[in-house]
């Protein structure tokens, strides 16, 4: 028994339409494009204007010995990146500006990039392997903002209200996928 040949054409025409679909869904949501564009940044730590400081900066304590504190920035926690779902190499620390504010500067990053990548404070211990891939969303965590390139040099604001002393590492999410690209566990500088 053999179908009509307009009924054939139907159902082949209903299969020509979802496997569009279905591939329109996957470049949605996988991008791969972005695989093979790299977006390098090359930010420079940020310098108060002279002069200036923020109404909500918080004033230095002397430093030991009673001289007078230091006026520029300081790095209070780094680490290393490890790799997870994707090689990811550099260095992240949390920088105390001069006006008492704080960013998380991502330097000599080297990831892949992807779809919807974040740039995550967690209180998360950093783990090798798979094991380590997604436990950053299991506890305590905030979010930076996007990734601004998958490559370079950047800095991300830390929110006044973030209490630094809460996390302990600093992850490359995917929150497409709930998944950690790389990550870097802070130790004191």
């Amino acid at each position: 028994m053999t179908l009509g040949r307009g009924r054939r054409g139907l159902l082949l025409g209903i299969g020509a339409l979802v496997v569009v679909a279905a591939l329109g869904v996957g470049l949605f949501l996988f991008q791969p494009w972005k695989l093979w564009q790299d977006e390098t940044v090359k930010e420079s730590l940020p310098a108060p204007a002279p002069g200036s400081a923020s109404p909500n900066a918080v004033p230095s304590a002397p430093a030991p010995g009673g001289s007078s504190p230091a006026a520029g920035p300081q790095t209070l926690t780094e680490g290393s990146f490890i790799s997870h779902e994707h090689d990811t190499k550099g260095v992240a620390k949390v920088v105390r500006l001069a006006d008492g504010s704080h960013v998380l500067r991502l330097e000599g990053l080297d990831t892949s990039n992807g779809p919807d990548l974040r740039v995550w404070l967690t209180d998360a211990p950093v783990k090798e392997g798979v094991a380590g891939w997604r436990v950053f969303d299991d506890g305590k965590y905030v979010s930076l903002g996007k990734l601004k390139g998958n490559k370079g040099d950047q800095n991300y604001e830390i929110p006044a209200d973030v209490t630094l002393a809460d996390y302990s590492s600093v992850a490359i999410w995917c929150d497409r996928f709930d998944v950690s690209f790389g990550a870097a566990e802070l130790a004191k500088a």
